[in-house]
């Protein structure tokens, strides 16, 4: 990478990562199902507006009902789940959970398409379960019944970024990624917004929590795919992935540092962890060595 790929790199992740501090922030006043309609309904509004000023509009070629399918299962229920899971947990702990992403999409990727699993990739799975065993059971909260529930449903995001992930990728081949942000938010935004109306707050929010919204939509929605698409194109698909290793340690930070979260040793330990698993499972390469098992 040059130096702007790898400053857009750097951007990326801390964008990705802020968003677990903003959803810790708004969705106690909103609920998740406001929030993340508002999350995805200003992003639509916002990358159109972008896509008319750089005469790259969206044409759809009769994909509305995929549009819908990816929309619902790459974001409307991952970012339903991260944020029920956030009321109860640190955004630093989310984003490390989250992480656990490539992990599930190895395994749909092996079941659904048929796509090898190494040595490597079992090796990383093992090491995964491990770094989320690692992580929950050595945090500083206590180990409550809606902790641990929340847990699962940050690992329920997970598996259905996985999904919609390996779903996109069979059925979306050769689409240009301004029109797959557009649709999957459109789909997304088709799915929330019955039940954002269905689950408005009696209470105006505060100044805070609306400026997380227009933050988490703006800048970690709609900025943040101009970026991934600038690096898809520029710097390519694997490259750009790694982005997967930033998100958690900028959502570690941020918490930290803006919300005062506790961290202990077991939030330090499961991170690494949970990162080494990730680079087995990708088989990431460094200089000239793959990370095998």
């Amino acid at each position: 990478m040059n130096a702007r790929q790898l400053g857009a790199l750097v951007l990326l992740g801390a964008l990705w990562g802020v968003s677990y501090l903003f959803i810790r922030v708004a969705v106690p006043e909103l609920g998740p199902f406001v929030l993340m309609g508002c999350r995805v309904a200003l992003a639509v509004l916002a990358l159109t507006l972008y896509a008319a000023a750089v005469r790259q509009l969206p044409k759809f070629n009769g994909r509305l009902r995929q549009f819908l399918i990816l929309g619902t299962v790459n974001s409307a229920i991952p970012f339903s789940l991260i944020a029920t899971a956030e009321i109860e947990l640190p955004a630093s702990l989310a984003a490390i959970l989250n992480s656990t992403t490539a992990l599930f999409a190895a395994g749909v990727a092996a079941v659904w398409i048929g796509e090898a699993l190494t040595a490597s990739k079992v090796a990383g799975l093992v090491l995964g379960v491990a770094g989320v065993a690692v992580l929950v059971g050595w945090t500083p909260l206590p180990l409550t019944g809606p902790v641990l529930l929340s847990a699962c449903a940050m690992l329920g995001a997970s598996l259905s970024y996985a999904l919609g992930g390996v779903y996109a990728k069979r059925t979306f081949e050769g689409v240009p990624g301004l029109t797959m942000a557009i649709g999957q938010q459109s789909g997304a935004a088709a799915t929330l917004l019955p039940l954002a109306a269905a689950t408005v707050p009696e209470r105006a929010p505060s100044t805070a929590a609306v400026f997380s919204v227009l933050a988490i939509a703006l800048l970690s929605t709609t900025v943040a795919y101009l970026l991934y698409f600038y690096l898809i194109r520029s710097a390519g698909p694997t490259k750009t992935l790694t982005v997967t290793f930033l998100i958690p340690a900028f959502g570690l930070f941020f918490g930290a540092v803006f919300l005062g979260e506790p961290v202990g040793p077991g939030t330090f330990a499961g991170l690494g962890i949970i990162l080494l698993s990730v680079a087995l499972v990708a088989e990431i390469r460094i200089g000239k060595t793959r990370i095998r098992a």
